[in-house]
């Protein structure tokens, strides 16, 4: 085969595997909707969590980012991929439903960070639980190396490996 046919051969290969990842994550986003993950979540965890909280929480407990800094309201809004407003509002709604509280940051006094409660925490921890359910489901089957693979592979897609 010419180099020529080779690198149009490797080309349509590439376009073809970048055309079944464009429609597998277009799944993902459908899977981890409301209408799916999000129902079992409010299903499993009981109908009183708001979503919007556990975007909070799971913004929290990510923690600070590289610089050290605290988690602060538009660290979650950043994390959650919403505008500032609307980061302030989830944010406060999930002050009063107890599931994080603001901290004064010790590098910066006039700085405000928030944390998690234990309520907080142990939301996260169920919400683990759930998802880490759902994958399994999911993957039934598939050989261990398989879905070390797809850890490995997927965490150097999203750039934390």
């Amino acid at each position: 085969m010419s180099e020529r046919r080779q690198a149009e051969t490797t080309k349509a290969d590439a376009d073809e595997a970048l055309a079944a990842i464009e429609r597998a994550f277009v799944r993902i986003r459908r899977g981890m909707s409301r209408r799916n993950l999000g129902a079992r979540m409010m299903r499993e965890l009981g109908g009183g969590v708001d979503l919007s909280h556990m975007g909070v929480v799971d913004a929290v407990e990510e923690g600070p980012d590289a610089g050290g800094g605290p988690v602060t309201v538009g660290m979650v809004g950043e994390r959650m991929g919403i505008d500032p407003s609307r980061a302030s509002r989830v944010v406060a709604s999930a002050l009063e439903a107890g599931y994080v509280e603001r901290v004064a940051s010790q590098a910066d006094g006039r700085r405000v960070g928030l944390r998690l409660t234990d309520a907080g925490r142990a939301l996260a921890e169920s919400a683990r639980a759930v998802r880490r359910r759902a994958f399994a489901e999911a993957m039934d089957g598939w050989p261990d190396a398989d879905r070390r693979d797809f850890a490995r592979l997927l965490s150097r897609f999203v750039g934390r490996e």
